[in-house]
């Protein structure tokens, strides 16, 4: 299966055009983003646990990042609420599910291979850094290394601002709105950018916090390739 497998094209993806997929596990439907495989697969998606749903104890080989969007995810290492980022490197195992039901918004098969470190951060306790460039942002970092820079960004009401795509940028809004040309955007809507497409939002009255991804893209890879 493939689904916006062109790295070369910009995307957005609004969660009131989508429609969710079940998945092979009872009560746990997906709302695909981008998919390259089938059910091992480079993909990024928005997943959906109902209450006690659970997947059966399995290893990442190419690893998993995830942000929870809403309710508690579960696994062998801690319950982790809405505002958790994680990242289980390549050959990571465990056993997920979710007592209250969840929604995470995942990535898997989108590491380095080499990569071993585990990330757990409660990004709702962090503290932010001002921009210097763009006034209105302010910046917690939650991973980086050289070939990507993951972080939380939060945009004081009305503010305009860039996002720059060197080496191509996603971008999911986590709460409150953006404006993109001249559309109003809601939560949970993710834009991907094509290396070197960046682009201009403005946040709404309420302001907006965004999740983003950056510098990945040059060197797209499947599983087994």
């Amino acid at each position: 299966m493939t689904l916006n497998s062109d790295f070369t094209r910009n995307v957005i993806v609004r969660p009131e055009d989508n429609d969710w997929v079940a998945s092979p596990v009872p009560g746990v439907d997906r709302m695909m983003l981008d998919r390259i495989g089938d059910e091992v697969a480079r993909a990024t998606t928005i997943v959906r646990f109902a209450p006690e749903s659970r997947f059966s104890a399995h290893t990442h080989d190419g690893g998993e990042e995830f942000i929870v969007l809403d309710g508690v995810f579960e696994d062998e290492h801690g319950a982790f609420p809405e505002g958790a980022y994680i990242r289980n490197p390549p050959t990571s195992r465990h056993t997920p599910g979710s007592p209250p039901g969840c929604v995470i918004f995942v990535k898997l098969w989108q590491f380095q291979p080499e990569d071993r470190t585990h990330v757990r951060i409660a990004t709702d306790k962090l503290g932010g850094v001002a921009d210097g460039e763009r006034p209105g942002v302010d910046i917690s970092p939650l991973f980086r290394d050289a070939q990507e820079d993951v972080r939380i960004e939060r945009w004081s009401a009305n503010t305009t601002a860039p996002v720059t795509a060197d080496g191509g940028a996603e971008i999911l809004l986590l709460s409150g709105s953006l404006q993109l040309d001249g559309e109003t955007l809601s939560p949970w809507t993710w834009i991907r950018r094509a290396d070197g497409n960046g682009v201009t939002l403005t946040a709404g009255p309420d302001g907006a916090r965004l999740w983003i991804k950056a510098g990945h893209l040059r060197d797209v890879r499947a599983p087994g390739a």
